[in-house]
């Protein structure tokens, strides 16, 4: 059964709920005190098991916001070349 905690202390202990659902841990968000989303870890193939440097997002430089409002496609260009 998944922990319940709300928005604030998702935030006030991120490091430490990440630890637990890398380990197997469930939780519910709660925002104003609805239930909001869970956070289940993911399939058995582990995020740690993909080196960062080859995720495009993570080697992404900032685009920044868009006057045009082409910064969806800006993202793409960047993200996918």
């Amino acid at each position: 059964m998944p922990e319940v905690i709300n928005a604030n202390q998702l935030r006030k202990r991120m490091r430490e709920i990440v630890d637990r659902v890398r380990h197997g841990g469930r939780f519910t968000v709660l925002y104003r005190s609805r239930p909001a989303f869970d956070i289940v870890p993911v399939g058995r193939r582990s995020l740690d098991s993909v080196p960062l440097e080859s995720d495009p997002l993570y080697r992404a430089t900032p685009v920044g916001a868009s006057d045009a409002g082409d910064a969806a496609t800006r993202n793409d260009e960047v993200l996918y070349q």
